[in-house]
């Protein structure tokens, strides 16, 4: 059986235009996922990337439209510029690892649906009502908000360590046990080749 790290940030967009893709790819080839939330700008600086308000214009130009065009191909709700971005990632990162700690629900589920609250819905997903109100839709007790943080704390900057150790760079980043790494949402169809043996 194969299985999955998968390295995203809460905040990051590809991440959201992913929707639950890698959930669906990894049930229908019996993978397994292990989640690991990481500090997406921590991770650009470790690994030689630009935080994206610090780039070219003509990267931030591109991708306005890169993400607007895959919002369109995928028909989720965007919004380009929501209310709430960029705001503290740790909160609802730390809710993601107490979750799946603490078992009992749909990780991809809440994942999601903190991408979404942020990128289509306009709230801020460093809230505890917003993340509570998440974990209550997966499945998870609302109360995971505020337990397990400092374990939340050192698990985060773990999983950035190991990011950068098993090659990762961006967010979403899949790192497959068989050493294949794919990043980007745009690569979820490579990532299922390779899981049914054809890449």
């Amino acid at each position: 059986m194969a299985h999955i790290d998968y390295y995203f940030a809460t905040l990051s967009p590809f991440t959201y235009l992913a929707g639950t893709r890698l959930e669906e790819i990894a049930k229908k080839h019996g993978a397994t996922i292990t989640y690991k939330p990481v500090d997406v700008i921590a991770l650009f600086g470790r690994t030689g990337g630009t935080p994206p308000k610090d780039r070219h214009p003509n990267r931030i130009a591109y991708r306005a439209q890169e993400l607007t065009r895959i919002a369109k191909k995928t028909g989720m709700p965007f919004n380009l510029k929501p209310a709430h971005w960029p705001t503290n990632m740790a909160p609802s990162s730390y809710a993601v690892i107490a979750a799946q700690n603490a078992g009992g629900g749909d990780l991809g589920q809440l994942v999601h649906s903190l991408l979404r609250a942020c990128w289509a819905e306009e709230k801020d997903i460093a809230q505890d009502e917003v993340i509570g109100d998440c974990l209550e839709t997966a499945g998870f007790a609302r109360s995971l908000t505020m337990s397990g943080m400092l374990e939340g704390a050192e698990t985060y900057a773990r999983n950035l360590d190991e990011a950068v150790e098993q090659g990762a760079f961006g967010a979403p980043f899949y790192v497959v046990d068989s050493g294949q790494c794919f990043w980007g949402q745009d690569r979820l169809d490579d990532l299922e080749a390779h899981l049914a043996g054809d890449l």
